[in-house]
């Protein structure tokens, strides 16, 4: 793995642990470092990271509240 890579995954402790959970990935990284992005997104994806994940958790929540406040009605 590029030294470049190995820093990247130092610096954010969510991709040490999806690497550690998903080891197929090392053998990706080292044959393609081009792919860390692909990594990147599969990993946002998995820990629901994504701006979409962050809208449906609101979005959710405020559907929960509103339940809440309407069955106390």
């Amino acid at each position: 793995m590029s030294y470049e890579l190995q820093l990247k995954m130092k610096e954010n402790p969510l991709y040490k642990k999806y690497l550690r959970e998903n080891s197929l990935w090392y053998k990706k990284l080292i044959r393609n470092p081009s792919l860390f992005n692909e990594f990147k997104e599969e990993m946002r994806a998995t820990y629901k990271l994504r701006p979409s994940d962050k809208v449906d958790k609101a979005l959710d929540a405020f559907n929960f509240i509103s339940n809440l406040l309407s069955s106390m009605v």
